[in-house]
């Protein structure tokens, strides 16, 4: 290897390693969305996941539990959401829990087959309630439904952020 013009490379690859160090230092900053986004999205997830799940209840067939870590991680940071919403979705995550209860007990017995019984239409009007609403927060505080995604270093070079 002949590194006689080594001095010649060394302020390219300077650039370039100068530039990698930005994008990751911009990166890092840039990570972690607000607080109230980031329980937003969480409980939202769940709401999603767990409207599905009503779907497959109200279609005649077992489930076996229905998603509630976004609530569980997030039910303490939620005030500054309107009150009606908070009433909405607390209301809705306890018959959750309720039916998550149900199931953990009739395995805790072992028994084969289980009879969960909720008001699924009430859990659905109820779970429908906080995703619009959940929806229109996203919308006038952050302007997207959409949670995004991490971005990668050389996204803003390339024109994708």
């Amino acid at each position: 290897m002949d590194f006689g013009n080594l001095s010649e490379v060394m302020p390219v690859i300077l650039v370039i390693l100068g530039l990698v160090a930005i994008q990751l230092f911009m990166r890092r900053k840039n990570v972690s969305p607000s607080s109230h986004q980031h329980v937003v999205h969480a409980i939202l997830s769940d709401i999603r996941v767990n409207l599905r799940l009503v779907q497959i209840l109200m279609d005649g067939e077992q489930i076996k539990r229905f998603a509630i870590n976004g609530w569980k991680t997030n039910r303490n940071n939620i005030e500054f959401l309107s009150q009606n919403l908070q009433s909405a979705l607390t209301d809705a995550f306890n018959i959750a829990l309720d039916y998550n209860e149900q199931v953990s007990t009739t395995k805790q017995f072992k028994t084969s087959n289980y009879i969960a019984s909720i008001d699924t239409v009430k859990l659905r009007d109820l779970l429908q309630k906080c995703k619009s609403a959940l929806e229109d927060w996203l919308m006038n505080n952050v302007g997207t439904t959409d949670p995004g995604g991490k971005t990668g270093i050389f996204d803003s070079l390339i024109g994708r952020r």
